[in-house]
C-alpha cells in the first residue's frame, strides 16, 4: 500500500496537470489484483476510474468514492519536495497525502484484499475515484450520469480525512460571482466614464447589511457568507470597465440555494433603479447541497460498530458527497489522515494510520458483504 501512494502521490495531479496519471496508476493496481476496472478520461487530460467487485449480489452493495485531483503546493519551501512522496520518521510527505490519496490508497488496498475471498462477499464492491473535487466536481457529475449501471447499495463511504471521525453531517458550499460593468475612458476625465468598481462598492455596501435567513443547526451552527475574490482595472491611467466579485456561501441541510440566488438578483435589481448606470449581473459558479445523514440509521450504527466508534461528528468544510444524494443511500465520510495537514505546506500522512485504515475499510466490507 505504501508503494500504491507513493505512486499516487508521484502523479501530480494539481489542476494544469489533470487527473489520468494518478486514474491509470489506480487502474493499473486493481488490474494487477483482478478487478474489472476502467478509466474514463475527457479533455485530454481529466478523467474518472472506477472499479467494480461482482458477486451474486444476495445483499446490497458498497460504494467508494473518493477524489484524484490536489491543490498545488503553494509558493513555500517544502521540506521534501512536494511530489517525490518521501518516507520520513514513519510518515509519507507529499501533496495529497492526507487529501485525499491517503485514504485512496487504504481504500484500493482494502478492497483488493477482500476480493481475493470473493467467495466470501455476498456483495458487489464499486469504487470510483473522480476528478475536480477541489474545484468544479466535473468529475462526480460525470461518474453520476452512469448512476443507472450501479447496484442497489447499503451505503455509501467517502475516505476523505476525518482521523477516523466517523461523519454524518456537512455544511453546502454556494459559490457566487457577481460582475459590475462601465465604460472605460481616460483617467484624467473620469467625469466621462462610468466606473465598474465604484458600482462594486455599491454591492459591497449592500453585502454588509445583507444576512441570509437561515435557522442555525443543531451541530452545523449558522449559515456563513464570506466575500474572497475581487478583481478589477486594466491600467492606473483607464477607468475600468469591469469588476468582479466572488462570495462564498456555506449552507445548511435543507436549505434552498435558490431563495439566496434570488436575493442577490433582487439586489442587484433595486441598485439599477436606484442608479440606472449600474449594471451588475449574477452568475453561479458553483453549487453542492449540505448533507445529512441519520446517525441513527441503521447502515450509520453497522459502520460505526464496524469501525470501533460509538459516537458520529460534523464538520463545516465541504466534499463532493452532496453529488451523491441522488443515489438514495446513507453516506458516512471516514478517513485516515488529520484535516488540518489538509492544503498545508509539507503535508503529510502517518503509515501506522494508513495500515489501520486499511484494516478498518476491511473490517467496514467485511461486516456488510461477508
Amino acid at each position: 500500500m505504501k508503494k500504491l501512494l507513493r505512486q499516487l502521490i508521484q502523479a501530480d495531479s494539481t489542476q494544469n496537470k489533470g487527473e489520468v496519471l494518478a486514474a491509470e496508476v489506480i487502474a493499473t493496481y486493481f488490474n494487477r489484483h483482478g478487478i474489472d476496472c476502467r478509466v474514463d478520461q475527457w479533455d485530454g487530460n481529466r478523467a474518472n476510474v472506477v472499479a467494480h467487485v461482482k458477486t451474486g449480489r444476495r445483499r446490497p452493495a458498497l460504494l467508494f468514492v473518493c477524489h484524484l485531483d490536489v491543490v498545488g503546493p503553494g509558493e513555500e519551501n517544502w521540506r521534501h519536495p512536494p511530489f517525490a512522496a518521501v518516507e520520513d520518521g514513519g510518515r509519507i510527505y507529499g501533496r495529497g497525502t492526507t487529501d485525499m490519496k491517503g485514504g485512496t490508497a487504504a481504500a484500493v488496498a482494502a478492497i483488493c484484499e477482500m476480493a481475493r475471498s470473493k467467495k466470501g462477499l455476498q456483495g458487489d464492491i464499486v469504487f470510483a475515484a473522480t476528478a475536480g473535487e477541489e474545484t468544479d466536481s466535473s468529475g462526480v457529475v460525470r461518474f453520476m450520469q452512469d448512476r443507472d449501471s450501479l447496484p442497489p447499495l447499503a451505503g455509501i463511504v467517502v475516505p476523505e480525512p476525518t482521523d477516523f471521525a466517523v461523519i454524518t453531517a456537512h455544511r453546502g458550499l454556494f459559490w457566487l460571482k457577481i460582475t459590475t460593468r462601465g465604460k472605460a475612458v481616460h483617467s484624467s476625465m473620469p467625469e466621462r466614464g462610468v466606473n465598474a468598481i465604484g458600482a462594486m462598492k455599491r454591492v459591497l455596501d449592500e453585502l454588509e447589511r445583507y444576512e441570509i435567513q437561515a435557522e442555525p443547526h443543531p451541530l452545523l451552527g449558522k449559515c456563513s457568507m464570506s466575500v474572497n475574490m475581487i478583481a478589477g482595472g486594466e491600467a492606473m491611467n483607464i477607468v475600468p470597465d469591469r469588476c468582479s466579485l466572488g462570495v462564498d456561501i456555506r449552507t445548511l441541510p435543507g436549505q434552498d440555494h435558490e431563495t439566496i440566488r434570488y436575493d442577490f438578483e433582487r439586489m442587484l435589481a433595486r441598485l439599477k433603479t436606484g442608479v440606472p448606470q449600474f449594471d451588475g449581473e449574477l452568475a453561479i459558479e458553483r453549487s453542492a447541497q449540505a448533507i445529512e445523514t441519520d446517525p441513527e440509521c441503521e447502515f450509520v450504527k453497522t459502520f460505526c460498530s464496524a469501525v470501533g466508534v460509538d459516537l458520529t461528528n460534523v464538520i463545516g468544510y465541504t466534499t463532493d458527497a452532496p453529488h451523491l444524494l441522488p443515489l438514495g443511500a446513507p453516506i458516512v465520510i471516514f478517513g485516515p489522515g488529520k484535516p488540518r495537514m489538509c492544503h498545508q505546506v509539507d503535508e503529510y500522512i502517518e503509515i501506522a494510520d494508513l495500515q489501520t485504515g486499511e484494516d478498518l475499510f476491511k473490517s467496514v466490507i467485511a461486516r456488510f458483504l461477508a
